[in-house]
């Protein structure tokens, strides 16, 4: 989680909505990334979505089994989608996203094998999103 906190710090820095995300794979780090949607100017550039893509590539394969996904932010409903089509085996998340959240969505949008843990690193994952949106306003 401390990589994806450092990939979340490289999208505030680029001023971007600060989440970063990192999928391990037989403990080794195979991919990160952090939100690019401005970056690119692409709505679906979100941290997860970079990750997975990279993820895949670099096991040249669709499925991230045997692979878990660590992001700061708990994932939209988006991204909640690719990882569950992505058959990840773990998504661990810092802080809950009250307002855009898959969990107010549906759990069901995860692979039901895919074990969830949240709440890793929560204080410093919420508090980086916090400071981003203070200098927003």
């Amino acid at each position: 989680m401390r990589t994806a906190l450092a990939e979340a710090e490289k999208a505030f820095d680029k001023q971007e909505v600060p989440v970063g995300a990192v999928v391990v794979c037989n403990d080794m780090i195979i991919a990160r990334a952090h939100n690019l949607t401005e970056t690119l100017k692409d709505p679906t550039a979100h941290a997860e979505m970079q990750a997975i893509t990279a993820a895949t590539n670099w096991l040249g394969g669709k499925y991230l089994t045997d692979c878990t996904i660590y992001v700061t932010l708990e994932p939209c409903a988006m991204c909640a989608g690719a990882i569950g089509w992505s058959q990840a085996t773990a998504l661990v998340y810092g802080a809950k996203d009250e307002k855009k959240g898959y969990r107010s969505i549906s759990d069901l949008l995860l692979h039901p094998k895919t074990k969830v843990y949240s709440g890793v690193l929560e204080k410093e994952c919420r508090e980086l999103v916090m400071r981003f949106f203070k200098t927003r306003r």
